[in-house]
């Protein structure tokens, strides 16, 4: 893959001749205009190269040099300082807070891309060599041919690119989203499921019959624990979906007496709400009648 370069320069027209001659030479290009919002993109995107100018607007190129040196993730990335303070004590200053190269202003562009390409050497080798290895698998860029174990393998070319990628830092775990950015761009929204797919293809192509995956990761006692501890959690939460599934649909209560009972979905009847109710008795309306209000006998 080629390699990432972070222009962090104020000077729009300055801005467009580098990205237009580093993208020429295989270069990926990023840029920022303002030192905070450098720092802010530096926090979510690692480039490969930093090209930093002095003097910006909302935070110094030398202050977030010295902010990039002190951050774990950032602090081998190679830096060059690109600005128009030629003094000697100033450069000297750069060079000190943690910049890799100084370059001054008016620069020559041929003499600055070789400079990049021989940071780009020591610090990514990976990025800059033709021929990239790994266990029995040989990558070469020139001819963008793949062999394993001498036999040739035929890739397609977005999965000659993924696989480029990974082999510039063998063992190295990528996100889906990491690896999108890395092989497809930035500028491309696709679904982060596609790289599944991708690297399902990959695997196919470099694993011919019963040789081993060289992408399958390997266990260790931790991850064998990790692993055993999510597949149980996995299968009970598949037991319990599968519990759910087959349990009955919530039904109506009739209270019948004093009692709730769970019954059928079908509609009551009165005979059965009357079911099981003690039923009382009707009184039974008796009049009592006194001797004179008693009808005369027959005469």
């Amino acid at each position: 893959m080629a390699a990432r370069i972070l222009i962090v320069e104020d000077e729009e027209p300055l801005t467009l001749l580098l990205r237009y001659n580093l993208e020429a030479e295989g270069f990926v290009v990023d840029s920022v205009a303002r030192g905070d919002d450098a720092e802010l993109h530096l926090r979510d995107n690692t480039p490969d190269l930093v090209l930093l100018d002095w003097m910006l607007p909302g935070l110094s190129g030398i202050e977030l040099c010295r902010r990039l040196r002190a951050r774990r993730d950032t602090e081998r990335v190679p830096i060059i300082m690109l600005t128009a303070r030629g003094e000697e004590t100033e450069r000297v200053r750069g060079l000190a807070t943690g910049a890799d190269d100084y370059v001054v202003k008016p620069f020559s562009l041929p003499e600055l891309i070789a400079r990049i390409q021989a940071l780009l050497r020591r610090a990514k080798p990976g990025h800059v060599a033709g021929l990239l290895t790994a266990g029995d698998l040989e990558l070469d860029r020139t001819t963008r041919r793949v062999r394993r174990s001498g036999e040739e393998l035929h890739l397609g070319p977005t999965e000659f690119r993924l696989l480029e990628f990974l082999m510039q830092a063998p063992g190295r775990v990528y996100s889906r989203a990491q690896l999108l950015d890395a092989v497809w761009g930035r500028d491309v929204y696709i679904d982060e499921r596609t790289v599944d797919v991708h690297v399902g293809r990959l695997r196919k192509a470099i694993t011919p019959g019963d040789a081993k995956d060289p992408l399958a990761a390997r266990a260790t006692p931790s991850t064998r624990r990790l692993r055993g501890r999510d597949g149980n959690r996995h299968a009970r939460a598949q037991t319990r979906a599968s519990r759910d599934d087959e349990a009955p649909l919530p039904c109506r209560p009739e209270i019948l007496g004093s009692s709730p009972r769970m019954t059928s979905l079908r509609p009551p009847t009165p005979d059965r709400l009357t079911r099981g109710v003690r039923r009382r008795k009707p009184a039974r309306c008796t009049a009592k009648t006194s001797p004179s209000s008693a009808p005369a006998p027959p005469g």
